[in-house]
């Protein structure tokens, strides 16, 4: 299983979930995206991405400005 960081600090809606679900179409089944995000509407962006791409939120969260998740492909 490879585990990939996606560095999304900056980027305002809808940036960061869009190019999570890219990245997610590049990984393989049981592998893990992280992804830092700066936007505060991605707490909501990314667990609705993820109910529409069947991939599961392992954990989220905040790390000062930064709100990390951990994404596993499913």
């Amino acid at each position: 299983m490879a585990e990939k960081t996606l560095n999304l600090r900056g980027l305002k809606c809808p940036l960061p979930a869009l190019r999570a679900r890219k990245a997610l179409t590049g990984l393989k089944a049981g592998d893990m995206l992280i992804a830092e995000c700066t936007d505060p509407l991605t707490a909501i962006d990314i667990p609705n991405l993820l109910n529409q791409t069947g991939d599961r939120l392992e954990s989220s969260a905040r790390e000062g400005d930064v709100l990390v998740f951990r994404i596993r492909k499913c």
